[in-house]
């Protein structure tokens, strides 16, 4: 069997949780998007599907699920920081030191990326604001690591890993992290 074609779970595969992004689909013919580290790589995208996505379209549809950025490799990673030739803004914001989209890649000094290691995506439940799909998660005390917040309307970034800290965050209008304004999620997410 084709690694692309390697069922993560219940519902996605491999090569749609490493092709979703804009980004990837506008330069696809330059990118490889599969992980090179597959050893440790796969593992986790199969935890972060088995313990927080398969859940969530269990409950809300699979046709109601739109993942809007999955894994990131290291060529992604390169095209996600160059700037855009037309427009002259960045590709994507990124920190893949910090959000674990790069999972377990490791750089040439053979060091991990991401030293928070797990896996991450990025997605939302069509119709449905985004502050009631992070009431659903903390509700159902869904096993992540981080969750990001980004507005009412727009995806979650969520990751699973070892550490299941459950650490939520939103961001200023600067876009600096911060937990103003959420403070009744933060609590509700250390209520394991």
């Amino acid at each position: 069997m084709d690694i692309k074609d390697l069922s993560l779970g219940k519902y996605l595969k491999l090569t749609e949780f490493c092709t979703c992004t804009q980004t990837y689909q506008k330069y696809k013919d330059h990118i490889n998007p599969f992980p090179k580290n597959v050893k440790e790589v796969i593992p986790a995208l199969q935890d972060l599907n088995k313990f927080i996505l398969d859940p969530i379209i269990d409950f809300f549809g699979i046709e109601k699920f739109q993942l809007t950025y999955g894994f990131c490799s290291q060529d992604l990673k390169k095209y996600l920081q160059k700037k855009d030739p037309i427009t002259g803004q960045k590709n994507g914001r990124i920190a893949p030191n910090l959000d674990q989209h790069i999972s377990y890649e490791v750089n040439s000094k053979g060091k991990y990326y991401c030293e928070r290691l797990g896996a991450a995506c990025d997605f939302l439940i069509i119709d449905l604001p985004s502050e009631q799909l992070v009431d659903w998660i903390l509700q159902t005390k869904l096993p992540f690591d981080s969750l990001y917040f980004y507005g009412s309307q727009r995806p979650i970034h969520i990751s699973y890993g070892f550490q299941h800290k459950r650490d939520i965050w939103t961001f200023g209008n600067l876009g600096q992290p911060t937990k103003a304004g959420i403070e009744h999620w933060v609590k509700l997410a250390k209520k394991v």
